[in-house]
């Protein structure tokens, strides 16, 4: 399986950075294919008015930088996502939610390249490792709950979060927790994870697990 990386860390010595190296870690030991990116590398440009930006010839977007490589060459290939990022004021960091408002660019109905991208975008499992600062489990909420929603909405499978503790650089592995091994796991775990979302009409068994004969 294609696993991809994406560090959304300006530093590329930081906590999220050390969660995203050992996500790659465990994604090789698990003998999967692993992209490492730094966003910093491709996003550059947030969300503009697509009838303004669009190119008059083939209806492209015009924003300059690396976006739409980002998306093509290394998002849509990928069987999984993982996350890593830094918490910015209760958030995900504005690059990395430019991520995500740029898809519209490419998913509306205008977009030159929607059914491919609609395509690709969707039925991808992904997980959300988070540096922050502070252990307030509520620091992490509204983060974590717009992951859901964007994963429910985009048709992928949220698998796992790993909320580590850390400020100074590199002190994440510090943190009694071990978030460092926790990424490890779940980036080897991404693609067995046992991922459920019930509504009262599932038809489901009434066991989790089966039971060895």
């Amino acid at each position: 399986m294609r696993t991809l990386v994406i560090s959304a860390s300006p530093r590329d010595d930081g906590n999220s950075h050390t969660l995203a190296a050992a996500a790659v870690a465990g994604a090789h030991g698990a003998g999967h294919s692993v992209d490492l990116v730094h966003l910093d590398d491709y996003v550059h440009s947030m969300l503009g008015n697509c009838r303004e930006c669009r190119r008059p010839d083939d209806g492209t977007c015009s924003l300059d930088d690396r976006y739409q490589e980002l998306l093509l060459d290394h998002v849509l290939p990928a069987d999984g996502i993982i996350y890593a990022m830094p918490l910015y004021f209760y958030g995900m960091p504005a690059r990395l939610k430019t991520v995500f408002d740029r898809l519209f660019c490419y998913t509306a109905n205008s977009a030159p390249q929607r059914d491919d991208v609609v395509a690709g975008i969707m039925d991808k499992r992904v997980a959300v490792l988070i540096s922050c600062e502070e252990n307030y489990v509520g620091a992490t909420q509204g983060v974590v709950a717009q992951f859901q929603e964007l994963t429910r909405y985009l048709r992928q499978d949220l698998v796992g979060v790993v909320v580590g503790n850390g400020n100074s650089r590199g002190e994440i592995v510090c943190d009694p927790t071990d978030p460092v091994d926790r990424a490890r796991a779940t980036a080897a775990r991404l693609y067995d994870t046992r991922v459920t979302d019930y509504r009262l009409d599932t038809v489901r068994s009434n066991r989790v697990w089966e039971l060895p004969a």
